[in-house]
């Protein structure tokens, strides 16, 4: 299992629901590197999608409420998340948000894709700062890229240490 976020130097990835930063070249990575994959997300990101489900993707949502959601495979537990995702390659599972997902599943993730954006901007929502974490290590970055003002680099991290859930 894999994830990919967009994040600050604060590791700050949104704010009141929505994303801080507008960078079509990341949103274009992010549709590359999950298409035809399978997304593993929480309600809310689910439910503040532009487009339910994300097409060409299968789309797992993580609802404590075990609500349902056209087009979604819902679980409500880390017992359903687990037994659902044995039917795919892990290779091509990608959770996508949101933090307290990102936070909860990031250690049972073997690469993640960051883009890093050198900027700050008040924000209210934050994942775990990997650079801060023992079991994971910095494996390739890009080089700087330009757009919308901001720079920014899509970094790829390597956990040393899966664990399983």
């Amino acid at each position: 299992m894999n994830f990919i976020v967009a994040v600050d130097n604060n590791w700050a990835i949104g704010k009141k629901g929505g994303l801080i930063y507008n960078l079509p070249s990341d949103l274009a990575y992010f549709k590359k590197m999950t298409s035809g994959k399978v997304v593993v997300m929480g309600e809310r990101t689910y439910l503040s999608l532009p487009k339910k489900p994300l097409p060409n993707r299968t789309n797992i949502v993580l609802s404590a409420d075990g609500n349902k959601y056209d087009g979604a495979i819902c679980v409500s537990s880390l017992d359903e998340l687990s037994a659902e995702l044995k039917k795919y390659d892990t290779e091509n599972v990608f959770v996508i948000g949101g933090a307290s997902v990102y936070n909860l599943l990031m250690d049972n993730c073997r690469l993640a894709y960051i883009t890093k954006i050198n900027a700050e901007k008040p924000a209210d929502t934050y994942i775990n700062n990997l650079d801060k974490k023992p079991n994971w290590r910095l494996a390739a970055q890009s080089q700087v890229f330009e757009e919308n003002g901001l720079n920014f680099t899509f970094c790829v991290y390597e956990n040393k240490k899966v664990t399983k859930f």
